[in-house]
């Protein structure tokens, strides 16, 4: 600014003849704050709020609004009010009612749909003749009320403006939020800028730039690569001017990151046109060729292209900013508890408490929105505490068909697709798809919101799908009426353009040299959109090249200094002063003081929070979820402690040391898969912690079969991605039925290959305690599946001295603990599990000495070299059996037994000892469940080979 506008700046200039440099120094604020001298800045910054809510984002301009209200306040101010009286009062009420009838139900009468499939039927409550108004009447002056207008006005002005804002391209919806202060602000944008974005002639180009582009290369690629699948985003190509706003918004909002999740429809586009992957690497994927990864070893498999993430810094017109968008695989909406769980793991890298600096996006479809119940889980864990991310941006392709499905009738029982966004009162901005200019406002509207109020905001971005489900599909076979429509409807780059044409800003030979340039760039395989920036110095990234290369097996010293171990229990088995327990929970912590000294042994509880507590004083934050996870399903955990009295928490935990990193220790929302989703994500996005999903009962992780399937244990071979996360699956046959006793191992063990995951099953305090070390200190970070006990938690079994926790280390293989003598041993069990103290008891208390038990703690990566060397200590076995209590159909054998096979003397029999095959995992009759048991453990011990297994139905 000049010396000359500084002066007057600092002069006391607020008098009408100045009025008009006050106002363009305010415009100038707004575009950029820092543009005008600090004085000016604190005056604007310190201007009462409008209509009692805070002042709008600095980026937005007024003048729209102010010459909008000079005209209808000019227009109106000859006008006379009428005399007030009973007469008046009511005609009065029912004009409000009528504004808030647009309020409430316009959307339903807005034009929304490109297609014009449907017929919009006028609603009577929005006609003025419902409240008794005749066409005489719409001249007559009334109290707009809260309407965001002049005070008074005609009722044709008030009617016009309502229209304008609810029943034209953009239709919302936001009258169910019960915040006023929220609703307040919603109308102040949506009225007092009449749901039009305020944009330069410059602005207006580049959006023309961004749909030509998104068009562009859809038709590049259908050109080129025919008949490939490449789901089109044909039909809905507003998306990337969407998403390009946003990113550019995030940049003015000085954000760090904005991590997308989307299924495939529009994904290739997306990597094009927004994360600047470059079109020349896109294309080489459709050619099928298997690319050379040195990096990244574990990938194996690969995937198709449409399924792939990628992540870049672009630059933008406030700064950098880092655009991440998360693999998917084709289950649709499973993505987005995963990136949920990766932005909060990255908030908390950041110390990004509110949510201000990393941005959540999730596109959708519109039949899956609606269809699968991950959403459900999803929007409820918005909310709540331990999994909130200040809220997501939500953005529907609602291309108004599902494969082949679009009757409405079949598709769901809500009138629109997003209705589900309304159970945590999220507003929901549907837009007409065709209408660029609505898609922006919309756009800014909905990330403003969720910045200034970090909820969920959704985005319907309402559109159609031009070609087929994919591109070898016929889709008029299905939809006849539907793709007659699509095939005369001009795209939407076409009627844009027509529209800039018409109005100068644009010339027809400036439109057609854009379309030629594009496609010219897209030959060369270059991208068209922002610039990708390299080397990019102050970002705080993840560095997972340390990981690459590493195996299972590298050693790894998880001992603990005896004095620290004392100091640590000390700490976080004592009560802070005044803060009176539950009895039970103090007589456990009472023991739990015993087992610190030395003069009571360590059960599983102790040795596993004594595991949290050395690697948060160690430098690794930690972080345990699932249902009831703070006390523990059966009673045993207790890491957090309730007040008596007042209610108050405490997790001493959190208090070993002012500088101690994170620990989160929380009762997950009643899911499954969400929850387990969302904590992959999170421990996809955070290497350095120990990251614990915990299921009630072991089985309930069935409800979740997606995320282990499709990314806890093949993520690596498909997309070469990392990921420390470990699963807690309680399991043990004792009783509890069908639902209560198995957690599947089976399942677990046909899933391995090529050292994906690793699956234990310890059966000792100390084994736990080592086990947890292990997962986070070694360098290999690859899941960990647990299957952890129930009765053992308390058993007198099942205990270690605390010694172990400073001299051992986790056992893949644990050898026969009493003291036979190898060379008479005739037979040797093998087993793993709860099982093995039931044959324990049995055998000692028969006094057998001929007959050894063995246990392997680690069923995969199968630790080859402890097994053989166990094995390999007994000269005179004759007889080998494998021992468990699952069925013969499941549980370990059927995916264990090959491994035996290959190891032990072809010429000594190999028995199996356990349940004969069932459809259920286990009785619900208890006496029946106690023979079952009794009978497998006596064929065991006595080498019995139940010809009945044979018969396995």
């Amino acid at each position: 600014m000049s010396d000359f506008l500084e002066k007057q700046a600092r002069a006391s200039g607020f008098f009408g003849g100045n009025a008009p440099f006050i106002e363009a120094l305010y415009e100038d604020f707004l575009k950029d704050p820092a543009s005008v001298p600090e004085d000016w800045r604190r005056h604007f910054e310190s201007l009462p709020p409008v209509g009692g809510l805070e002042r709008e984002q600095p980026d937005v301009s007024h003048r729209e609004i102010r010459t909008n209200l000079a005209h209808l306040t000019a227009s109106s101010a000859s006008r006379q009010a009428p005399a007030f009286n009973a007469t008046a009062a009511e005609r009065q009420a029912k004009v409000l009612r009528l504004i808030n009838a647009y309020r409430v139900r316009g959307h339903q009468n807005a034009d929304l749909d490109p297609l014009k499939l449907h017929d919009i039927i006028p609603l009577p409550e929005l006609q003025p003749s419902y409240y008794g108004f005749s066409e005489a009447d719409l001249d007559e002056t009334f109290n707009t009320g809260s309407l965001f207008a002049p005070e008074r006005l005609p009722l044709r002005e008030i009617l016009e403006i309502v229209q304008t804002v609810y029943t034209g391209k953009v239709g919302s919806e936001y009258m169910h939020i019960t915040s006023t202060e929220e609703k307040r602000w919603i109308q102040q944008r949506l009225e007092g800028y009449r749901a039009r974005p305020e944009l330069s002639d410059e602005d207006r180009r580049w959006l023309l730039h961004m749909i030509t582009a998104a068009e562009g290369i859809e038709k590049y690629m259908h050109a080129r690569f025919v008949g490939q699948k490449r789901f089109s985003l044909e039909g809905g190509e507003t998306l990337i001017p969407l998403l390009d706003e946003l990113i550019v918004r995030a940049g003015r909002d000085q954000a760090e990151e904005v991590v997308i999740g989307m299924a495939h429809r529009g994904r290739l586009n997306v990597l094009a046109n927004i994360l600047a992957k470059p079109p020349r690497e896109i294309f080489q994927e459709f050619e099928g060729v298997r690319p050379e990864h040195p990096d990244r070893g574990i990938l194996s498999s690969g995937d198709v292209k449409y399924h792939k993430g990628f992540s870049v810094d672009l630059e933008t017109p406030h700064g950098p900013i880092h655009v991440t968008l998360g693999f998917n695989p084709s289950h649709l909406e499973i993505i987005n508890p995963v990136i949920m769980g990766s932005v909060r793991a990255r908030q908390q890298r950041y110390h990004d408490v509110n949510g201000d600096k990393i941005i959540p996006v999730v596109i959708h479809g519109d039949a899956a929105i609606a269809g699968q119940g991950v959403n459900q889980e999803t929007f409820n864990m918005s909310q709540a505490r331990g999994f909130g991310v200040g809220g997501t941006v939500h953005i529907v392709i609602n291309n108004q068909i599902g494969f082949t499905t679009s009757n409405l009738l079949d598709s769901r029982s809500t009138h629109y697709c997003t209705d589900i966004a309304k159970m945590v009162q999220a507003p929901i901005f549907h837009v007409n798809g065709d209408d660029p200019e609505a898609v922006i406002f919309v756009t800014r509207l909905a990330f403003d919101y969720r910045m200034r109020f970090h909820k969920d905001v959704v985005i319907d971005l309402v559109c159609y799908r031009r070609q087929g489900h994919n591109e070898a599909d016929e889709p008029a076979v299905t939809q006849p009426v539907m793709y007659r429509k699509i095939r005369n409807h001009p795209p939407v780059r076409a009627l844009y353009a027509e529209r800039l044409i018409a109005e100068g800003v644009v010339t027809p030979e400036a439109v057609q040299k854009e379309v030629e340039d594009i496609r010219n760039e897209f030959e060369k395989g270059n991208c068209v959109g922002r610039t990708a920036l390299c080397d990019l110095d102050g970002r705080i990234h993840v560095d997972w090249k340390r990981f690459q290369g590493v195996s299972w097996d590298t050693p790894v010293d998880t001992r603990v200094d005896p004095d620290r171990i004392a100091a640590l229990a000390g700490q976080i088995f004592t009560p802070p002063q005044d803060f009176p327990l539950h009895p039970r929970l103090a007589r456990i912590l009472e023991d739990r003081q015993q087992m610190a000294q030395g003069t009571r042994l360590m059960d599983w509880g102790f040795a596993e929070i004594m595991a949290y507590a050395c690697l948060l004083d160690r430098g690794y934050p930690v972080r345990l979820s699932g249902q009831d996870a703070r006390r523990g399903t059966f009673f045993h955990r207790h890491a957090m402690w309730r007040n008596q009295e007042t209610g108050e928490s405490y997790m001493p935990l959190q208090h070993l040391h002012p500088n101690q990193p994170n620990c989160v220790i929380i009762d997950s929302v009643l899911s499954e898969e969400a929850v387990l989703a969302f904590e992959y994500g999170y421990a996809s996005a955070e290497p350095d912690g120990l990251t614990i999903w915990e299921a009630q009962f072991g089985d309930f992780a069935n409800g979740a079969q997606v995320v282990i399937d499709q990314f806890i244990t093949s993520a690596g071979a498909k997309w070469g991605l990392y990921c420390g996360l470990t699963l807690f699956l309680p399991h043990g046959y004792e009783g509890q039925g069908p639902e209560h006793s198995s957690a599947r191992p089976e399942r677990y063990l046909q899933l391995c290959a090529e050292h994906n995951i690793q699956v234990c099953v310890p059966t000792t305090p100390a084994q736990i305690f080592h086990l947890l070390m292990r997962q986070v200190i070694r360098p290999f970070r690859h899941p960990l599946i647990v299957f952890t006990p129930k009765s053992l938690l308390r058993s007198p079994l099942a205990t270690s001295p605390l010694e172990s926790l400073s001299t051992g280390q986790f056992e893949t293989v644990i050898d026969e603990v009493d003291p036979l003598d190898k060379e008479k041993v005739r037979q040797l069990i093998l087993c793993t599990g709860k099982v093995y103290y039931d044959l324990l008891q049995a055998r000692r208390s028969r006094g057998i000495e001929d007959v050894a038990i063995v246990r392997l703690e680690q069923l995969y990566p199968f630790p080859w070299e402890a097994y053989r060397q166990v094995i390999d200590s007994y000269p005179a076995v004759e007889k080998y059996v494998w021992c468990q209590e699952e069925p013969q159909n499941q549980g370990y054998w059927d995916q264990i037994k090959h491994r035996f096979h290959a190891s032990l003397d072809p010429r000594k029999p190999l028995i199996y000892c356990g349940r004969p095959s069932a459809a259920a995992p286990a009785t619900g009759y208890f006496r029946v469940h106690q023979e079952e048991q009794e009978k497998l453990v006596d064929d065991a011990l006595t080498g019995y080979a139940d010809p009945s297994m044979n018969r396995r139905g």
